[in-house]
């Protein structure tokens, strides 16, 4: 089905938080994929589906080893594990160090995360530009999506960002935005995003909520679904999911 890229220039402002919030309120079957080089941290941070926790010895760094011979997209659940709330995760690198011997390996995961059958895929990219072998991944997205928050340094990288990356695939804006400024920052953020020139597929938003991203670390309940991060991000999914939707078969 669909590989959607999220990632960030200026560092990663919240960019694992919003990946594991839209993988709980995805409208369609999707499996959540660390694919930051400089390490990823769901192994840590969430709990496993039993309440345990994650392998971290356990996701990308295995599939690594056996894609030596050759990745094919059935392959990847091998490697998966099951968080809270049943969300499926490809958890990512332990530490940075480990990406020197795996650059080989971004192209044929991103074509792996592109055809993998009956889900969509969202790769939690970390920060754009301090991998290029990770342009290789990006290339077979439907889309990528650029978070962003509204400060002068995050915005001023978005737009440099949004001026150096190719036509393909799509890109997508979503800004961090403070609830009670939270359509008024989004309409900012738009007009700079149309002053550069790049055409956007859109510039949306998801709520700073400390509160709720907490709360998605633990046990999901009442209190994380009425909570300002999920209803975002549920609006937020149901936009990016419409804009990739796969095509319907041939009758």
């Amino acid at each position: 089905m669909a590989l959607i890229v999220l990632a960030a220039d200026k560092g990663a402002p919240g960019v694992t938080t919003a990946a594991t919030a839209l993988g709980a309120v995805w409208p369609r079957p999707v499996l959540l994929a660390e694919c930051d080089p400089a390490g990823g941290d769901i192994a840590y941070r969430l709990p496993a589906a039993d309440g345990g926790v994650l392998n971290p010895g356990r996701g990308l760094l295995t599939l690594g080893a056996t894609a030596r011979r050759g990745l094919h997209p059935d392959q990847v659940y091998e490697h998966t594990q099951k968080i809270v709330g049943g969300l499926d995760v490809l958890t990512g690198l332990t530490h940075g160090e480990q990406a020197a011997g795996l650059r080989w390996l971004w192209g044929p995961l991103g074509r792996a995360l592109a055809a993998l059958p009956h889900a969509d895929v969202l790769a939690d990219c970390g920060r754009l530009g301090g991998h290029p072998e990770t342009a290789e991944l990006t290339a077979e997205a439907a889309m990528v999506v650029l978070f962003t928050r509204a400060s002068l340094d995050h915005v001023a990288h978005l737009r440099e960002r949004l001026q150096v990356m190719p036509r393909d695939p799509q890109v997508g804006v979503v800004v961090i935005a403070d609830p009670r400024q939270y359509r008024t920052t989004i309409d900012e953020v738009r007009r700079i995003v149309a002053a550069t020139g790049r055409e956007a597929a859109f510039v949306s938003g998801l709520a700073h909520d400390p509160k709720g991203a907490e709360l998605l670390r633990g046990q999901w309940g009442g209190r994380l679904d009425r909570s300002l991060l999920i209803r975002t991000a549920r609006e937020l999914a149901g936009r990016l999911a419409a804009q990739v939707r796969a095509p319907e078969p041939a009758a």
